[in-house]
């Protein structure tokens, strides 16, 4: 891998999320809270930094912001939480996802969480490859339960729960 890392977001890092819908604004599906041509410094700073029950990572590639891994709805009644994940098309394909999702599942799981979920369109192949590759298992799929448009969309839903294997492959270094 070239150097890929995990680091907090920045307001600073509102031009590579730019770049990064420039190259596929279908991302913008991804940045929930984000209308298209909306002030993306102002995004980072009140939906991408730390705060309770919520994790977001930037994904770095070579010094550039190219995606994010996220778990939110982190949920301590039942310890549970939302998994969530994009990259910029520069990013895909070098793993870059499942490895930054391995390694934010596991603080997650670490820190007390007992089962993350994460759901997907069915007609992303590439977002289930990242999830099985991170250790989360298949579990179902709700019809119908997105709607972009006037086009609704499966998704398939996979969980990783605490006491699942540990899955093999890179981890990305914390920054």
């Amino acid at each position: 891998m070239s150097a890929l890392q995990l680091r907090r977001w920045y307001a600073a890092d509102a031009d590579d999320v730019v770049a990064a819908l420039e190259a596929d604004p279908e991302l913008i599906r991804q940045l929930g809270g984000l209308e298209p041509g909306g002030d993306i410094a102002a995004y980072i700073e009140r939906f991408l930094q730390p705060a309770e029950g919520r994790l977001h990572y930037a994904v770095v590639l070579d010094g550039r912001v190219v995606g994010d891994i996220a778990i939110t709805a982190i949920e301590r009644r039942h310890d549970t939480g939302w998994v969530s994940y994009w990259l910029a098309p520069a990013a895909r394909g070098r793993g870059a996802a499942a490895a930054g999702l391995r390694t934010v599942a596991e603080l997650a799981l670490a820190d007390g969480v007992f089962r993350l979920e994460l759901g997907h369109r069915m007609n992303n192949s590439g977002s289930c490859r990242v999830a099985t590759a991170a250790g989360f298992l298949p579990e179902g799929i709700e019809r119908a339960k997105l709607r972009y448009g006037a086009e609704r969309f499966d998704v398939e839903t996979h969980a990783r729960l605490a006491t699942d294997p540990t899955p093999e492959g890179d981890r990305l270094p914390i920054v």
